[in-house]
């Protein structure tokens, strides 16, 4: 298969993982094991970046600014790349603070996992109790999903702008080189 292929093929199941965890915020072990989904499929593209392919490479990622100039301002490079750049942080940011919070427990590697989750912190009153580093975390997880959410909406505004060829091959419509 295609280096593109590949790419587009990982690109879409990412989105749809990563969708369908945003939206499942509040379903508990489903939200736990689609982000876990998010997480294999990180690690699927760090092991495709290894094989070499400039297209799979890390640096993808990274923005160069060179050649960026006013008339050039809004197609350059620098503004996709900085884009990618700035989802994967918030990405990676949810998904590792969402594995932090669970530990283990949705796929059964944690000692609570016998515990259903949603009786794990109750206090003798029935109420949850709340840790202090686990509320930090979720706002942070929450954080990085709400930000993921807006860089995600911009990102496909500019590709459907400014380099629709692209976004019409990355979404497997016809016309797409």
């Amino acid at each position: 298969m295609p280096v593109m292929h590949r790419l587009r093929l990982y690109h879409a199941a990412l989105a749809v993982l990563v969708v369908l965890s945003y939206l499942s915020g509040e379903w508990g072990i489903v939200h736990a094991w689609l982000g876990y989904g998010v997480a294999a499929v990180i690690l699927v593209r760090l092991a495709l970046a290894a094989t070499g392919a400039p297209q799979l490479g890390l640096m993808r990622f990274y923005p160069h600014f060179e050649g960026l100039k006013l008339d050039n301002a809004f197609t350059h490079p620098a503004i996709s790349r900085t884009l990618l750049a700035a989802i994967a942080v918030c990405t990676v940011g949810a998904t590792a603070t969402g594995i932090m919070m669970d530990r283990g427990r949705a796929i059964g590697l944690a000692e609570s996992a016998v515990i259903a989750p949603a009786y794990a912190d109750d206090d003798e009153n029935g109420t949850r109790g709340e840790r202090e580093d686990e509320g930090a975390a979720e706002e942070l997880h929450e954080a990085f999903a709400n930000l993921l959410v807006l860089l995600v909406g911009v990102h496909v505004t500019y590709l459907l702008v400014f380099k629709r060829p692209l976004a019409r091959f990355m979404l497997f419509l016809p016309g797409a080189k």
